[in-house]
């Protein structure tokens, strides 16, 4: 045999494996990598940023994630199995607490997005309120005095006819139920905080207010366990049904940008009352599993948040601050909420809670 031929011979060879790995490193490179499932519970006030296809798209492309939720309040998935599942993403530092009492520390937990609790109601209520003294105007944003109000209509029982509102029944703000769902939790350690002369109520002082605080509530009668159900029944059933509800700033603006149309047909009926003070709504995430930790990583992504803010309303800048309130087309946005009270903490709220669930 020729050394030309074995030589040939042995070329052969080398480019067929180099072939054969060309091959496999292209099989390899070329293959999508995995999407992984994150599996949790979600408060409904979110839905909307989780079924944007643009976040869903930057989950899957840049961080290989796919979110599989089911909605539950924000104290119920506390509650709820949490077997096979990687994360909690409640609406409050409360149920942060609340879990931490109940199953310990978690393996992570972030804030993600921000909103404060507001107060939706109708343009005859404004003018009401107004002409009593209980909304002052600043910067075109309507603030409702809540320790006045709470005083002044709440704890007595007042109708709206003393307001000399056309409406049946006492004056009442609605709400989910504190004892289950977030933004109703919120709004009770407000009212408690309210019925306290404005104090943020502590675990020595929750036990004077607890009796008003449960006779407000009990007039409510069947209440929603999902902010987002609340809000709907506010648009749906309007003036004379839910006359005032307490939700999150961010629904309002999602709604408007989400629906412009039917937005043009209302925008002029429904007004934002901010609460002086109010409460922030801190939506926090807890990781039970590294998949937990991926997912918090990734809704921290800049366009993810672009997207919170744009199109579903939530405050993700440094202190809540926003200047281009313009697009959402709704009016009395203040570009920084500075009318802020403290929550009570865990020890009041789980009282509370306790009292209200009674």
């Amino acid at each position: 045999m020729s050394r030309q031929y074995k030589s040939t011979k042995w070329i052969g060879i080398v480019i067929l494996i180099l072939v054969i790995i060309g091959g496999v490193l292209y099989a390899t490179l070329a293959r999508p990598a995995e999407v992984t499932v994150v599996r949790g519970y979600v408060g409904g006030e979110k839905i909307g940023l989780l079924e944007d296809e643009d976040v869903e798209k930057i989950l899957a492309d840049r961080y290989k994630i796919r979110i599989d939720y089911a909605k539950a309040g924000s104290l119920d998935m506390v509650r709820a199995d949490l077997t096979e599942r990687d994360f909690l993403w409640p609406s409050s530092q409360t149920a942060l607490e609340y879990y931490q009492s109940e199953h310990g520390k978690p393996m992570a937990s972030e804030t993600i997005l921000n909103t404060p609790i507001v107060l939706y109601t109708f343009t005859p209520v404004l003018e009401a309120l107004t002409e009593v003294g209980m909304v002052t105007t600043q910067n075109d944003v309507y603030y409702l005095d809540m320790v006045a109000f709470t005083e002044t209509y709440l704890v007595p029982g007042k109708k709206w006819s003393d307001l000399s509102l056309d409406l049946y029944g006492q004056v009442a703000v609605d709400t989910t139920d504190p004892t289950k769902s977030n933004s109703g939790n919120m709004f009770s350690g407000l009212l408690a905080n309210s019925l306290n002369g404005g104090s943020v109520v502590t675990e020595q002082s929750v036990d004077q207010v607890l009796p008003e605080l449960k006779q407000i509530f009990a007039r409510l009668g069947y209440m929603e366990t999902s902010s987002a159900d609340l809000f709907q029944q506010f648009l749906s059933t309007g003036y004379g049904s839910k006359t005032i509800v307490a939700g999150y700033e961010n629904q309002l603006l999602e709604f408007a940008a989400q629906h412009p149309d039917v937005w043009q047909q209302v925008k002029n009926d429904i007004v934002i009352l901010y609460p002086n003070p109010t409460v922030w709504s801190s939506h926090v995430m807890i990781s039970l599993s590294e998949e937990g930790n991926q997912l918090i990583h990734a809704l921290q992504d800049p366009d993810i948040k672009d997207l919170a803010w744009r199109r579903h309303g939530f405050r993700t800048g440094v202190s809540g601050t926003i200047n281009d309130l313009d697009q959402f087309d709704v009016a009395g946005l203040p570009s920084k909420i500075t009318h802020i009270t403290p929550m009570p903490n865990y020890a009041a709220m789980e009282r509370i809670i306790r009292e209200l669930g009674r």
